[in-house]
């Protein structure tokens, strides 16, 4: 009777005598122990690096797996002739004949039977815990490290910086996610061929629906009333004025309850289709909107100045919250936005006369990288003190230490000189800075055939309470003061 210590010896001599076995049983053993530490360290959350993620489930899983399959093909397809006879086809269906032998092949089954089961329970696990990683943070945000640290930063000082990358990118169903893999395929072999745009291009075309995305969590048919805006900013005097605007949003409502679609989001109600044709890929060039009522009527408004050459594509889009709402997350500040959140946080102190001033001329200047902008910005601001406020300099150096950090971060998180990103080359359309956001399409000049217009009215979003003031009194008022 055939012991089960001859079958484990026929099977070690037959992938010895296969160098193609050979070859995969060595990398399947010497992956095997790396990658199982390797998921039960990242399955109990002891190591959060992503680049300990990306060795183990893009060089170490592959070689088990690949090693497997070179066993499997060495043993049965370029096997040795004698060792391995007891694996082959022929030599199941005689012992299976012969009774007497038949604990041979119930041996040979069991250990087939055990390999195989330790092989699919680690490439399950595998497959679980790979696919959580390239849903991580850490994989989306920091593995291309030079391409997608400006994403990844101005994600986690963002509102939405608790929201999982995926959530918004994939979001559920297997069609977006079959979508964005590939997509994430391709960024890869970009990064990897150093393709990659820079800066990366926006709007970002191939993303799922936003409103599929955005109205998992806010829906538009809740949003009701007037919203209290304050908007905080500092003049760039000697005292580093604060002054503030107020003013009451129009947030209105897509209709609720039966209530009347109004206020901003009278855009997104249901019974309210707006589709707009635009020339240029960052949807600004706006020549014609076109509205589409419940009754299936059209109002076309046209930008008769504007109009297209006939030979420029055109693209027709209809309109949905990232219109207005285009860096909900991803967010990059004006230099005089930056500078004044700073001041108003007191990471630069407003006790420095002209800090704004001068921190607003320094984060202004070009620089060649964030080494270089940190190393002037604190040169140049000590040296601006020393000469203009020399009492500073002597007697109160820990605040103007402050300063420089402040300074520096105002500018750190908004410009990324390797990535060709500067102050304003990713715009807010949420308001209308310049030209742009509200105003691509409410200007006065979009215009049906009957004269209609679309309204540049400013009190139909707004209506300004106070401008630029220094302890606004309708604030005092509220307040009860």
């Amino acid at each position: 009777m055939v012991k089960f210590t001859q079958i484990v010896r026929a099977f070690i001599n037959g992938i010895a005598r296969s160098k193609l076995s050979l070859v995969g049983a060595t990398m399947t053993t010497a992956s095997f122990p790396i990658l199982l530490i390797g998921i039960l360290l990242e399955l109990f959350g002891v190591i959060h690096n992503q680049y300990f993620g990306f060795v183990l489930y893009m060089f170490v899983a592959p070689a088990f797996i690949i090693g497997l399959v070179l066993i499997f093909l060495g043993l049965f397809f370029f096997k040795g002739k004698e060792d391995v006879s007891v694996f082959t086809h022929e030599y199941l269906s005689e012992k299976l004949s012969v009774p007497e032998n038949f604990i041979k092949v119930r041996k040979l089954i069991f250990l087939a039977t055990s390999l195989t089961f330790i092989n699919v329970f680690v490439i399950i696990l595998l497959a679980y815990t790979g696919y959580h990683y390239t849903e991580s943070n850490e994989f989306c945000g920091q593995l291309c490290h030079s391409v997608m640290e400006p994403e990844y930063a101005t994600y986690s000082n963002s509102p939405h910086s608790r929201v999982k990358c995926v959530e918004c990118h994939i979001g559920s169903g297997a069609q977006w996610f079959v979508k964005a893999k590939l997509s994430g395929t391709r960024q890869l072999v970009a990064v990897v061929a150093k393709s990659y745009a820079t800066p990366i291009e926006t709007p970002v075309h191939g993303l799922r629906p936003a409103r599929d995305t955005c109205e998992e969590c806010h829906r538009p048919e809740l949003f009701h009333g007037d919203k209290l805006y304050v908007k905080d900013k500092f003049l760039s005097d000697e005292n580093n004025t604060h002054v503030q605007t107020v003013m009451l949003l129009k947030v209105g409502s897509g209709g609720y309850q039966g209530s009347e679609a109004h206020g901003i989001h009278w855009h997104v109600a249901e019974e309210n289709r707006i589709t707009y044709t635009h020339s240029d890929w960052e949807r600004e060039e706006i020549s014609q909107v076109t509205l589409t009522k419940p009754d299936g009527t059209k109002v076309v408004f046209d930008k008769h100045d504007g109009a297209v050459p006939p030979e420029q594509q055109t693209y027709t889009r209809e309109m949905d919250c990232v219109d207005c709402h285009n860096r909900p997350t991803h967010i990059y500040k004006t230099p005089e936005d930056a500078i004044d959140e700073k001041l108003l946080l007191g990471a630069i102190p407003t006790e420095l006369p002209y800090i704004r001033k001068i921190g607003y001329e320094l984060i202004t200047r070009e620089y060649g990288s964030h080494e270089e902008a940190k190393d002037k910005i604190a040169t140049e601001l000590r040296a601006w003190y020393r000469l203009k406020y020399p009492g500073v300099v002597n007697n109160n150096m820990p605040m103007l230490d402050k300063a420089v950090s402040g300074v520096q971060a105002a500018y750190l998180e908004n410009v990324w000189p390797k990535m060709k990103i500067g102050w304003n080359t990713y715009r807010s359309l949420r308001g209308h800075q310049g030209n742009s956001g509200c105003f691509r399409c409410h200007d006065d000049e979009h215009e049906t055939s009957a004269g209609e217009t679309i309204s540049m009215d400013c009190d139909a979003c707004h209506i300004i309470l106070a401008e630029d003031e220094a302890n606004p009194k309708i604030l005092e008022t509220m307040q009860g003061i």
